[in-house]
């Protein structure tokens, strides 16, 4: 199919609403078919006929290019947005928009380019370029005169002089296709008149512009967009602290200099529309670069970001994981979920009463800190191992979690499951106890023990209940292929929610953990697609039961469920990790021992990009620490001749952001092999970075990658402070989505047969 046989199916889509998908399609099978005419063709000017041609086409679809997507006004008469950018730099497709008058002088390319009109008159004159009379001076004279419009396209060799000029009294925007991208084209040369006037012209390179942006959609259209239900990944480029403090609803944390290791896992289909903002288009344009070089095709920026999105009247959130967060908050107030008081509870507990206190939070969260007497049974174990922590049905089984949307969504489960145990909730969680003035358990390990065939049968009777009543249908292995097949143009997500030792142990091939009580909790952490597919699976068909209802009731995906045959292959291990790749530019590792010796020398700059959290708790002697993206702020603390050393936890960040500053400084910057965990691991000393110490001071970024718990806040006054305020946080979620009223909430009441 050709870019003009696109043009009526585009068209129709594009009357639909909004027009990116339609223009990213048509733009992803114009650089499929300028690859077909590279490989065809030598490097002359035939294949840029050829490729006129076809850019031609593309500019005739003026549907696709809409004024409000390309904006320029008086305070930017003219801009460069990217459409696309292979990931070498090569075959680089730009919109150029301005207004009349907008010119260039005279300047080269040193790559090929072709330019054809969407719409107004862009004049280009040609020069004939000869050696001048002086040195740094050439000749230029004019050889012809073509004005791109809608319609025709000029065809620039690499060695081209030309200028351009925007005239008539229409704004202007054409596409420029090039054989290299504009921040590649290193040697361009810009031609200025010479003193003595005439055809004599000095020359100098010159730069691509400082900022080249994305195509904008604005607020209102990002409302519609949501609104409609299309599949769609909001994504915010910045730190979680910084996006914590105030986000869209349905915004992605994913941020800039963390993509590479994150973005397969958040966003796998490549065609998927991305939307990527941050506080007012600060870096969102930066990762919107990087997104293209990374393979994906529809990538837009909110324009005026999250800033313009509440000027317009739309609601702004705090915190993280607030989807998730929200729906266990109208869980209690729909559902009216029973709870229990910390004072009640420890009345219960002092009596020796018939109480069961199960804690839904992961193993982890529960050592760290736990109710007294407490058994630790993350939120998709609940109804899986419930009858061997209650065995007798007289026994009052209280959920509880830190705070309150596990406790909610733990206590509702059971509830729902209908077990015959009456279930509350722990009011307020570990943090109503704290308050009351109890005290908690640190570095327990009472664990839910594995249930036996006969409770087994008995949950599984119990989640197969829950999950009709949910509407979640089962697939099986032909319709998963299907998917599969499907997923170019569909996104398709496969967890295993069982818990990560089990899928450590074995897991079908190419699908992710996700332990279903986090994946209900944080949702957003796993499936950055709105409206996408999501499969769930487990071998003992309860866990993703319980899991897929309750994702099935307000996550507005489609939820599948499907059984593994007992002897499909399994691969082991935890969860492998892929890596993108935005540039060539590569950084060589360097061994724990050797970094060692070379800071004795002095001869190293060592920079930590991982976790300010971490940074503090323990880092290499010396180490900087500054979040991905602004990883170059520690060459204002290195010694010019310093090898610069990125390090991260195991390595794998610091690989890729090193490579990015290599490529960025020209320094010579290398990444520590094995990370933070092979450097303590060979018992290498190591500083911590507590407030007031002189290693604090090294933190170039401040706080804005961590969003602080109100249990991480040593002063007592300040952290009850700050538990008030989330706990009063959470309870306020349920007015501010229904300000929202795009949270898709189909909830079941299992008390209703």
């Amino acid at each position: 199919m050709t870019i003009t046989d696109l043009t009526q199916t585009l068209a129709d889509d594009a009357a639909a609403g909004d027009v990116s998908d339609a223009r990213a399609a048509a733009v992803a099978a114009f650089i499929a078919h300028a690859r077909e005419i590279a490989a065809t063709y030598t490097a002359d000017r035939a294949p840029l006929a050829a490729l006129a041609d076809e850019l031609v086409a593309l500019a005739g679809q003026a549907h696709l290019f809409p004024p409000e997507h390309f904006p320029v006004d008086a305070a930017r008469p003219a801009a460069i947005y990217r459409l696309a950018e292979d990931p070498d730099g090569g075959f680089a497709l730009f919109a150029s928009a301005g207004l009349p008058g907008k010119a260039q002088p005279p300047h080269d390319h040193t790559t090929w380019a072709v330019i054809a009109g969407v719409r107004g008159v862009e004049r280009n004159v040609i020069f004939h370029r000869s050696q001048g009379s002086k040195p740094g001076q050439d000749t230029l004279e004019p050889l012809r005169q073509l004005d791109v419009r809608a319609g025709n396209a000029i065809t620039l060799s690499p060695t081209d002089v030309h200028t351009i000029e925007l005239i008539g009294d229409t704004p202007g925007l054409h596409l420029h296709f090039y054989g290299l991208t504009l921040t590649r084209l290193a040697g361009r040369v810009k031609f200025d008149p010479a003193p003595e006037g005439g055809t004599q012209y000095s020359y100098r390179t010159f730069a691509a512009p400082a900022l080249i942006r994305h195509p904008l959609v604005s607020p209102a259209a990002l409302k519609r967009a949501i609104a409609q239900g299309e599949e769609l990944a909001v994504l915010d480029a910045r730190e979680e602290g910084a996006f914590a403090r105030e986000h869209l609803l349905f915004a992605v944390p994913a941020p800039l200099g963390r993509l590479e290791t994150t973005i397969d896992r958040l966003v796998p289909r490549r065609a998927t529309r991305i939307v990527v903002t941050d506080l007012a288009e600060d870096i969102a344009h930066a990762a919107a670069a990087k997104l293209l070089r990374f393979g994906y095709t529809n990538v837009s920026v909110l324009e005026g970001g999250t800033r313009a999105w509440q000027a317009a009247g739309y609601e702004v959130f705090s915190g993280t994981n607030v989807p998730s967060k929200a729906f266990g908050e109208v869980i209690e107030h729909e559902l009216h979920t029973p709870w229990i008081t910390a004072e009640a509870l420890k009345l219960h507990q002092t009596r020796g009463d018939n109480v069961v206190v199960v804690d839904s939070r992961p193993f982890t969260e529960f050592q760290n800190m736990s109710i007294p007497g407490a058994v630790d049974c993350p939120g998709a174990e609940l109804v899986y191992r419930i009858g061997e922590i209650a065995p007798d049905p007289e026994t009052l089984v209280v959920v509880n979690c830190a705070g309150r949307t596990r406790s909610i969504v733990g206590a509702q489960t059971l509830i729902n499951a209908g077990i015959p145990n009456r279930v509350v909730s722990l009011k307020d969680g570990t943090m109503a106890w704290l308050l009351a003035g109890y005290q908690l358990d640190h570095g327990q390990t009472r664990c839910a023990p594995q249930p036996d065939e006969a409770a087994q049968a008995a949950a599984r009777e119990r989640a197969a209940r829950v999950a009709q009543r949910a509407g979640v249908q089962h697939i099986d292995a032909a319709q998963l292929a299907a998917f599969a097949q499907q997923a170019d143009d569909r996104t398709l997500y496969r967890f295993d929610v069982r818990s990560p030792e089990e899928y450590a142990a074995g897991h079908l091939p190419g699908w992710r953990s996700a332990p279903g009580g986090q994946l209900v909790q944080a949702t957003d952490a796993y499936a950055g697609t709105r409206r996408a597919r999501i499969v769930l699976a487990d071998w003992d068909g309860v866990r993703a039961q319980i899991t897929a209802a309750w994702l099935a009731q307000f996550s507005g995906h489609e939820v599948y469920l499907f059984r593994p045959a007992p002897l499909a292959p399994r691969e082991s291990g935890p969860e492998p990790v892929r890596v993108l790749r935005a540039s060539e530019a590569e950084a060589p590792w360097i061994e724990a021992a050797s970094l060692f010796a070379l800071q004795a020398q002095g001869g190293a700059t060592v920079v930590d990009v991982d976790s300010s959290l971490a940074f503090r708790r323990g880092h290499l002697p010396g180490a900087w620490f500054a979040t991905p993206e602004k990883v170059a702020l520690v060459l204002e603390h290195a010694s010019a001749d310093d090898i610069i050393v990125v390090t991260s936890s195991d390595g794998v960040l610091a690989q890729a952001v090193a490579a990015e500053l290599r490529r960025t400084s020209q320094r010579d910057v290398r990444a520590l092999l094995g990370g933070n965990a092979r450097w303590q691991a060979l018992g290498l000393p190591t500083e911590t970075g507590e407030a007031g110490t002189p290693a604090a001071a090294r933190i170039l970024t401040g706080d804005e990658d961590a969003w602080y718990s109100a249990y991480a806040y040593e002063d007592e006054d300040r952290r009850k402070s700050e538990m008030h305020a989330y706990l009063n946080w959470e309870i306020g979620l349920v007015d501010q989505l229904e300000r929202d009223g795009d949270l898709p909430v189909r909830l079941v009441d299992y008390r209703q047969q």
